[in-house]
């Protein structure tokens, strides 16, 4: 039976899946939590097969908070399970050390297949986005060898830039300062061989990161 803690910071939310998850054998919900402190505060007692987490949970720094939890707790498989599309946000919570993304829009079925998927050792993405992932893009090269060039934060900046937010924002969104935006962006140009941020958002589609934020 594996175990899963869920982290969710709607109890409404929460409550639903444990509900749904507890109707199959296999599964055993040990926990649930609402903030990121209080994720932390409950791993230092108790560490689930399977963490369920929303990338949106506060009092956690969204996708790098992945690569926190991974580096002190190896063992636990996170399935992000989150309200935004997989589109968005899944290569880089893969990337981070998650083992699985899905959308809260997915069926029960769904959630399941998952949650057996990565605890035996697997990832779990949907099928349209490994498909996505399998192809090439125009110049031949694979879509993941080209993201895999790219950083977390880079991704971030990226995703930024694709969906028209200036430096500025990207800055404030990041908590960063402009300058080191520019340094990101000089840095995704050279990485992605684009001579321009058109091209390189034109890059950023091409290789199905996120394009609306």
């Amino acid at each position: 039976m594996s175990t899963v803690l869920i982290a969710d910071q709607h109890p409404v939310i929460a409550e639903s899946i444990k509900y749904i998850l507890e109707t199959n054998d296999f599964i055993n919900v040990i926990g649930q939590v609402l903030t990121g402190k209080e994720l932390f505060k409950y791993l230092e007692n108790r560490a689930p097969d399977v963490l369920m987490i929303e990338i949106d949970l506060p009092q956690l720094n969204g996708i790098h908070a992945l690569r926190q939890i991974k580096q002190q707790y190896p063992h636990i498989k996170i399935l992000v399970f989150s309200c935004h599309p997989e589109e968005m946000y899944a290569l880089s919570a893969i990337k981070a050390g998650a083992a699985g993304y899905i959308s809260k829009t997915n069926p029960a079925d769904i959630v399941y297949k998952a949650i057996k998927q990565v605890t035996r050792g697997g990832i779990y993405l949907n099928e349209e986005i490994t498909q996505k992932l399998n192809s090439g893009i125009s110049n031949g090269q694979n879509q993941i060898s080209r993201f895999k060039k790219l950083s977390s934060r880079e991704t971030e900046v990226l995703n930024l830039l694709s969906s028209g937010k200036r430096n500025k924002d990207i800055a404030e969104a990041l908590s960063i300062n402009e300058k080191t935006v520019s340094t990101y962006k000089a840095r995704l140009l050279k990485k992605l061989d684009a001579d321009s941020v058109a091209e390189l958002i034109t890059q950023s589609r091409l290789l199905q990161i996120n394009t609306v934020i």
